[in-house]
């Protein structure tokens, strides 16, 4: 169980690192003719954002 719980906590890492990258790409887009190059980015962002919540509360699940 441990092992599971460290493996997902370096997985959220991995997620919150993605995400921050996706925003950084997404704003090189933002306010260009390629606006909706930026716009699907936001969506895959959110995406990642609702990954990283219920990862979260798998983990406090595991916990208890």
């Amino acid at each position: 169980m441990e092992s599971d719980r460290a493996q997902l906590s370096a997985l959220a890492g991995t997620i919150d690192d993605v995400t921050r990258r996706i925003v950084e790409i997404a704003g090189n887009y933002r306010g260009t003719p390629h606006d909706d190059i930026a716009l699907g980015l936001d969506e895959v962002e959110r995406a990642l954002m609702t990954a990283q919540r219920h990862l979260a509360k798998v983990m406090r699940a595991m916990r208890e």
